[in-house]
């Protein structure tokens, strides 16, 4: 369905650029085989447009239209 886009929750790992933070997602997957819990993470980077957030904030990311090379998400609120 057109519309519907994709949000995440993370923790903003690094604020270092201008309007961007990098948001590590992290869940937990079952191992196939051995049916072990194993955490995966990955990392997003993401639109912050007034440089709001810091090291540490629990944020939501939302999909959007691509902003550069690799930014294709923003943070939308700080939960």
């Amino acid at each position: 369905m057109e519309g519907h886009k994709r949000v995440l929750k993370g923790v903003v790992v690094s604020d270092a650029m201008d309007k961007t933070v990098v948001v590590e997602v992290s869940k937990f997957k079952s191992h196939p085989l051995y049916l072990k819990r194993v955490k995966d993470s990955r990392r997003y980077k993401a639109h912050d447009e007034h440089n709001t957030f810091q090291v540490g904030d629990n944020v939501q990311i939302q999909e959007t239209r691509p902003l550069s090379k690799e930014k294709t998400w923003k943070v939308i609120t700080q939960s």
